[in-house]
């Protein structure tokens, strides 16, 4: 009588719903390669009531368990006992591999009960793991892109209809209705790989040479904004995130907000430059001992520096010449610079925890304010909003969205989802990047900051920077070591900041950071193309020589700086001065042709020959000096090292006395150390 409604209930009873999880999405690089995915793991639940399950079944179980994992037989016998009477699941293993299941259903056992799981894999450990974070037991991100893109990873589980039996016992049943789960999304990231871990290894050694606290790397690329690498050491592994401590799993690149010191100047530059209270050529004439007071402060140069222009003050970074241009300066129009090039908000990177920085407004403002903000105090960034800076001086002035993703894919492979580049704002004029290019890149050379920096036939501009620690309401003896470059100059493709934080075999960014930087450098030669491609430029440029301008110098001083050069050259008579040479000065000639040098027969010199200025490119600053000054011209220098240009230009007729002004850019520290060995 009642056999429907029996029924019924028997089906409400008897009917269940159980998850088909999703595969959460993968985590490629720039190149495809598989930096985050899934793999399959197991979990193994025994029912010692089972029919027929005896205690020797269950030591069978427990010593072949034993075999793969680090737990011995009796403590997973002991988790058997120790279980409450009547227990028909009991959970002794979780995470096995592959072959652990393959070992254990072999068995044959009635009461093993083994289940499949997905498990999230970081294939290449802490390779970029503050960008792309990790998962939680759930497989939820927790950090990095796993957290910021976690609606398109996890995907949607899908649901399967069983049948339960008596015993609570779970059967599928043909027919049954099924919604198959929607797979997680692919996420390309920005990230290259082979750069990242290039990065990494080398912000690990100079933070270990240093000894310093920590050390952080941004790499982006100008032209679009796509950070290419970004790293922090000491990092974690985000298939353990929970064996290190919380600190290292925090992105300091996006998260910390610093004093930069003097890496800001790059805004008083550019401010001073465009307001016209400034040229590269004023001179300044900062204190012998190297400090002045400001408004009852003291502000001090790293070293005296006696009388330097403003180029020479960003190349030899001098806080005081810095100052004093800046107070010329209005404080609101400061701060507009300031805030144009991305200090003081956000640079709404898609990462999660990012800082804004600290930029307080003029009205906020001391009487000191303007003077030290000017070389990097009284202001806070994090290391990705100076980086986006540079890039602006880099690409020509346009201020980027810094972005990680590239592209998120469907499971089909369809794009439904895509970052491009975006550009916030113009921060700098193009006149003013042409004037400051050659002052940075002269931060490189022997008389500048960053002199470690240098790489050999790459063009580099960069600033160094050093600044003390606020901490607990005063300056300590702490510091932060600091140096952002960007190359090649001709075309920027990649910026780089380096920060190191207290390090203690020395203070000064150049000295630490720079080699860091240089050797990021020198190994991204060997793995981009289009970055080898202005090298070989560089120095297919070089294989053919600049003929100097010897006549009219003595025959040994001509015969050494010849032989500095690594210019073969022959004698012709057997005067003392040369009166004449073939090839003409300034004839390029290939490597192996030799110079005829014509001399007088007596000391006697060629009157006319000393009213032509003389080629002193591609001499040493020191040998352009003695040259010049041997053919009766006085002499201005700007920069060091190696002569690339001169004016006027050499052949050209002017009269004795007046001055021939020279450029110089430091040779390569691995060429100075050949050269001293």
């Amino acid at each position: 009588m009642q056999g429907d409604n029996l029924r019924a209930l028997w089906n409400a009873q008897a009917l269940d719903y159980i998850t088909i999880p999703a595969q959460r999405g993968n985590i490629v690089d720039s190149n495809g390669l598989i930096l985050a995915t899934n793999t399959t793991t197991y979990s193994l639940a025994v029912d010692p009531h089972a029919p027929g399950v005896t205690a020797e079944h269950m030591n069978l179980v427990t010593g072949t368990l034993s075999h793969f994992t680090e737990n011995s037989q009796s403590r997973y016998q002991r988790r058997i006992q120790q279980a409450p009477r009547g227990s028909r699941y009991i959970v002794l293993s979780r995470g096995l591999d592959r072959v652990a299941y393959d070992s254990l259903r072999s068995l044959r056992v009635r009461g093993i009960i083994l289940e499949e799981n997905y498990r999230r894999r970081y294939n290449f450990d802490q390779l970029a793991a503050h960008a792309i974070g990790h998962v939680n037991h759930n497989m939820a991100g927790v950090m990095g892109l796993e957290s910021y893109y976690n609606d398109y990873l996890r995907g949607e589980d899908g649901i399967q209809q069983v049948r339960k039996d008596s015993r609570n016992r779970i059967r599928a049943f043909v027919g049954a209705p099924r919604k198959q789960p929607v797979q997680g999304h692919t996420i390309q990231t920005t990230i290259n790989a082979r750069i990242q871990a290039i990065v990494e290894e080398e912000l690990k050694n100079g933070v270990q040479r240093a000894r310093a606290k920590q050390g952080t790397a941004v790499m982006v690329n100008p032209r679009t904004g796509e950070v290419v690498a970004m790293a922090n050491y000491p990092t974690y592994n985000p298939n353990l995130p929970g064996t290190i401590e919380n600190e290292n799993r925090r992105n300091n690149a996006i998260a910390d907000m610093i004093e930069p010191g003097s890496t800001f100047k790059l805004v008083t530059a550019i401010a001073a430059l465009e307001q016209n209270v400034v040229d590269l050529y004023e001179v300044f004439d900062t204190p012998d001992n190297g400090r002045v007071q400001i408004h009852g402060q003291w502000m001090r140069d790293h070293d005296p520096l006696g009388s330097v222009s403003f180029s020479q003050a960003m190349q030899k970074s001098s806080n005081i010449a810095t100052a004093e241009v800046a107070m010329r300066l209005k404080p609101d129009t400061f701060y507009q610079y300031a805030r144009n090039l991305g200090f003081g908000t956000s640079t709404s990177i898609d990462l999660p925890g990012e800082e804004s920085g600290r930029l307080q407004r003029p009205h906020n403002w001391s009487l000191v304010t303007l003077p030290w903000m000017s070389v990097g105090y009284e202001v806070q960034v994090t290391p990705l909003q100076m980086a986006m800076a540079y890039a602006a001086f880099a690409n020509g002035g346009k201020v980027m969205r810094p972005y990680v993703v590239s592209q998120i894919h469907d499971e089909r492979g369809r794009v439904i989802h895509q970052n491009r580049p975006h550009v916030l704002r113009e921060a700098i004029k193009p006149q003013t990047i042409r004037d400051l290019t050659p002052v940075f890149e002269s931060v490189l050379t022997e008389e500048g900051t960053a002199q470690f920096a240098a790489v050999e036939g790459l063009s580099i501009a960069a600033k160094t920077g050093t600044a003390q620690k606020f901490v607990d309401g005063r300056y300590r003896a702490r510091y932060r070591a600091s140096i952002v470059g960007f190359y090649p100059t001709e075309n920027p493709k990649y910026v780089c900041f380096i920060l190191l934080d207290e390090p203690r075999t020395s203070i000064y960014g150049g000295f630490m950071a720079g080699p860091i930087l240089r050797n990021i450098a020198k190994r991204v030669i060997g793995v981009d193309e289009e970055v080898r491609y202005y090298v070989k430029k560089e120095q297919e440029q070089n294989d053919n020589r600049y003929v100097p301008r010897v006549a009219g110098l003595n025959l040994d001083l001509a015969a050494s700086l010849l032989q500095h050069q690594n210019l073969g050259y022959t004698v012709e008579g057997h005067g003392t001065v040369v009166l004449g040479q073939e090839p003409a000065a300034g004839s390029e000639i290939p490597t192996g042709q030799k110079i005829v040098l014509l001399t007088s027969k007596g000391d006697e010199v060629d009157e006319d020959t000393t009213n032509r200025i003389p080629e002193v490119r591609g001499m040493s600053m020191r040998q352009a000096v003695v040259a010049l000054r041997q053919a009766g011209y006085e002499v201005n220098r700007h920069g060091s090292g190696t002569v690339y240009n001169q004016f006027p230009a050499a052949g050209a007729v002017m009269k004795q006395g007046r001055a021939v002004t020279i450029r110089g850019r430091a040779r390569p520290m691995e060429v100075l150390a050949e050269a001293a060995n």
